[in-house]
């Protein structure tokens, strides 16, 4: 199956080496396999402290040279919190804003944040709106930047009657009372866009709407550049398949508003995303029933040629671009040179000081 035109708006680096080689060539299998034209390396914000820890300077950084090496992708930078709660005021020279502008110098084409989702949330200290970062979505609304933004998780993740053993250990239960509730994640992102009405976000994710479809379309009848993206959440397609033809109708008028990833993660295989995209595009272009996520089948929706492109492919490009910016090499290197300190793993700053070496000298 090729399908040529298609942009993956959600992917992820998350290390150097792994099973599919190194992660300069960690996405050419899953391209070369169903025939995309293009993709989205997001980087990720890591919060995590610690001598082992890769921070989110240093996944920019990686997402920087991948773009080197790879002119046609398209990627997103991210903000450096430096493993700690947000202070009142951040260190001159590292606020969210001079960030930015450092990272759109580099020549990244948006910004992902993770920062709503309820774990990051939490260790950020709960808070979307805190002055810094309502500085920065100014910044972002201003320049018409493009901002990938992970906002809450599914509902059932915070039923304590839900809370298996496993479930736990992976992180994925915060019903404990430490983690911001559902609504109050939703409450911050939307006082983002009241404050910020013009900002071009693309929540991940569907927004977790699966359940609430009439909460997101008030939102897009409100907020003129606000779109979402249908990367799996599973939970997600169970409602549209349990709601086969009112989402239908609701992919159709919204066409404009919804842009396709697969969430594939380098070092994990290539097969994953090589077999999600496959399910999100006969979804999308398709009548057929496919089993999907945790094998339940999934009816395809065959919508109009328009609104399937504009899904695919078109809605990425007018919110980003049609052709990825170029790095420009200078800002890297000083990206590196005032970052590199700030990075504690030691086998993370030798891997960056021999790319630097490869693609900057």
């Amino acid at each position: 199956m090729k399908i040529e035109k298609v942009i993956d708006g959600h992917l992820h680096i998350e290390a150097f080496s792994g099973e599919e080689g190194y992660f300069i060539d960690s996405f050419e299998k899953y391209r070369d396999d169903i025939g995309i034209r293009s993709y989205n390396i997001c980087a990720i914000p890591h919060i995590k402290s610690g001598p082992d820890s890769i921070s989110s300077a240093a996944n920019n950084i990686q997402c920087a040279f991948y773009k080197i090496a790879h002119p046609d992708v398209f990627a997103h930078a991210c903000l450096e919190h430096f493993g700690v709660v947000i202070p009142e005021k951040l260190e001159e020279g590292f606020d969210y804003v001079t960030q930015y502008k450092e990272l759109m110098e580099i020549g990244f084409d948006g910004i992902k944040m993770l920062e709503g989702k309820p774990d990051y949330h939490k260790r950020i200290g709960k808070n979307l709106l805190h002055p810094e970062l309502m500085r920065f979505y100014s910044e972002v609304e201003k320049n018409k930047t493009h901002l990938v933004f992970h906002v809450n998780d599914p509902i059932e993740f915070w039923d304590p009657a839900l809370a298996t053993p496993d479930r736990i250990k992976i992180g994925w239960y915060y019903g404990d009372g430490s983690f911001a509730t559902h609504e109050e994640l939703y409450r911050q992102a939307e006082a983002i866009l009241e404050k910020n009405p013009n900002i071009a976000i693309t929540f991940a994710h569907f927004y977790f709407c699966g359940e609430k479809p009439e909460k997101l379309q008030a939102l897009f009848d409100k907020y003129p550049n606000l779109n979402v993206d249908i990367t799996p959440g599973t939970e997600m397609y169970f409602s549209f398949e349990n709601n086969h033809d009112f989402y239908r109708e609701f992919f159709i008028k919204n066409s404009n508003r919804i842009s396709v990833g697969t969430d594939g993660t380098h070092p994990w295989p290539a097969r994953f995303p090589i077999w999600c995209m496959d399910r999100l595009y006969r979804f999308i272009t398709t009548d057929e029933v496919n089993p999907t996520f945790d094998d339940k089948p999934l009816t395809g929706l065959k919508l109009p040629d328009e609104a399937a492109e504009n899904i695919l492919y078109k809605n990425f490009e007018r919110r980003v671009s049609v052709n990825p910016k170029p790095i420009n090499k200078a800002a890297l290197k000083a990206y590196i040179d005032k970052y590199l300190p700030t990075i504690t793993a030691e086998n993370t700053v030798q891997e960056i000081k021999k790319l630097a070496q490869k693609y900057l000298d």
